[in-house]
């Protein structure tokens, strides 16, 4: 037998070769890394939450949380950040439906209400340690500006997150890969809501009665 019969017999023999033509990505991986990765901020908020509670009534002759929480300003701040949950809402119904100007739209009201809470919530840092009320001044202090601080740290990433989202969808579109995107922000988003619900009951209502 000729070399060339030999060759093509072991490459009959091997059987046709079956490349991947895309991606091997799981259907669900993004999602299922995204909440994940809220599992783990939600174990670094219970020991934030956990640090105040030990440390909540640590005054040092300080003020108390009575003395300087200005509840119907954080009511106001708290109402911004639910108002944006729900605009949020409204820009995801939008993403469903394929309304890319509508989901624009939305997503800027949600960007605008979370600008705002965060505008109030520095004037409100900037506003106590102009009282000498800094996170240096007692144990409670440190304590709420770690916890209050945090948050707000998370939710300017999400104002970050949410622009560039928009530059995204208005270059291209409501495709699959910014479905998805919209969505693991909108678990962001609404995660970091009820953190803030938590903290306005734990830190401020409590802290005022």
């Amino acid at each position: 037998m000729s070399t060339a019969s030999s060759l093509r017999l072991v490459a009959d023999r091997a059987g046709p070769d079956f490349y991947l033509t895309e991606e091997h990505h799981p259907q669900n991986g993004t999602l299922l890394g995204f909440w994940i990765y809220l599992m783990s901020d939600c174990l670094i908020f219970a020991v934030l939450f956990a640090t105040y509670g030990v440390l909540g009534r640590q005054y040092a002759g300080g003020p108390t949380g009575a003395e300087i929480f200005d509840l119907p300003m954080v009511a106001v701040n708290t109402a911004m950040l639910l108002f944006s949950s729900i605009t949020y809402g409204f820009a995801m119904i939008a993403t469903q439906n394929g309304r890319v100007k509508e989901t624009l739209g939305w997503l800027a009201v949600t960007g605008l209400f979370g600008c705002a809470f965060l505008g109030l919530e520095l004037t409100e840092f900037a506003h106590l340690i102009g009282e000498g009320a800094g996170p240096q001044r007692s144990a409670f202090l440190s304590a709420f500006f770690t916890l209050v601080g945090t948050h707000g740290l998370h939710v300017t990433c999400g104002v970050i997150w949410l622009v560039t989202l928009m530059t995204q969808v208005a270059d291209r579109g409501l495709t699959s890969t910014n479905r998805r995107r919209l969505m693991c922000l909108s678990l962001f988003w609404h995660f970091l809501d009820v953190v803030w619900i938590g903290v306005f009951s734990f830190v401020y209502l409590l802290g005022v009665l």
